[in-house]
């Protein structure tokens, strides 16, 4: 019986280490992705801030300015994409989202549309119809709202949706925020010429109007993110935005004016929420990376050596040898 259970136990160990890599390697990377249908909403505010009039076309203090930014998943647009792409094994995720932007009394400044469509489990952009910025086709390349799952201590390439391009976010540091460690990345965005709204507070001041006055919209910002590395999402985020419009007949004789500056910065009660979000996912994917895994050979440790005492208990020294079978020796015959 000892026999048989130590080699139950032995297999049962050999199961459990192989098990391990398998989980770690094999089913993460295709069982841990982004959901398609997720919805979320991130409040951000900059107090105070300076904003223009369009009426005027003046600059004015202002003590806020809102964003709210939205991403909604598009299941049927993932679903669409993944049968033409032809590859069934492919998760694709197509968010929709909106950057709305409202001044101190509710109104709308500018709002825009953006779809951002990218692989579920690498976080890699997909390029496929539909993506676009503020109506605008775009093709992407890098991160965009989430890094990847077990990011890395390195620099990546992150679009801009403002001026349409992919620069490096620098990695910049290991930090602690609400009790949660996380990488800070940061990345600087130089004056760079970017397309007006299409969407504009007042009614006929257009995108053509404006441009066919000569003007034109720069725009620079420091954008800043606090990353927990695990699932590779932002529990905190900054970005110190400025924006100007430059000559032509529309300022009259001046060479510039602000059309926004603000230290833009999430609501608390946002972060709160968000904070509490990650720690729960955190776990979910540290349980397939990590704790099971390491469990798993934890566990065959454990079991190679329950088998292998069992194996020397049933020989230790001392107990009696076992008996040979012998044919019974013969009688002598009665006289």
């Amino acid at each position: 019986m000892r026999r048989k259970a130590g080699l139950v136990l032995l297999a049962l160990a050999v199961f459990c280490a192989a098990m391990s890599p398998l989980l770690r390697w094999y089913a993460f990377p295709r069982l841990v992705k982004v959901p398609a249908g997720r919805y979320q909403t991130m409040v951000l505010e900059a107090k105070p801030a300076t904003l223009i009039d369009y009426a005027t076309m003046k600059a004015r203090k202002v003590p806020k300015i809102t964003v709210v930014q939205t991403l909604k998943g598009n299941v049927e647009a993932s679903e669409k994409i993944e049968r033409n792409d032809g590859d069934s094994s492919r998760d694709v995720v197509v968010w929709d989202g909106l950057s709305y932007i409202q001044g101190p009394d509710g109104k709308m400044v500018s709002k825009i549309p953006e779809r951002y469509i990218f692989d579920a489990h690498s976080q890699e952009p997909v390029h496929a119809t539909g993506e676009m910025v503020d109506g605008d086709p775009v093709e992407r390349e890098g991160i965009e709202f989430k890094w990847p799952f077990l990011t890395e201590k390195r620099d990546y390439a992150y679009f801009d949706a403002q001026a349409r391009v992919t620069k490096p976010i620098h990695y910049q540091g290991t930090r602690k925020f609400r009790g949660v460690d996380v990488y800070y990345f940061e990345q600087t965005i130089p004056w760079t010429e970017v397309p007006l709204p299409k969407t504009l507070p007042v009614k006929g001041i257009t995108p053509r109007s404006i441009a066919g006055t000569g003007t034109t919209r720069w725009y620079t910002t420091v954008r800043k993110f606090w990353v927990e590395p695990t699932t590779g999402a932002p529990v905190y985020g900054e970005e110190i935005h400025r924006e100007e419009l430059r000559g032509g007949t529309l300022l009259g004789d001046r060479d510039k004016v602000t059309a926004f500056f603000g230290h833009v910065k999430m609501r608390e009660d946002y972060i709160r929420d968000t904070v509490d979000l990650v720690k729960s996912q955190r776990v979910l994917v540290l349980l397939m990376t990590s704790y099971l895994p390491w469990g798993l050979l934890v566990g065959a440790a454990l079991l190679l050596a329950l088998a292998l005492w069992l194996e020397a208990r049933g020989r230790r020294p001392g107990d009696p040898a076992p008996t040979a079978d012998r044919a019974p020796e013969p009688q002598p015959a009665d006289v």
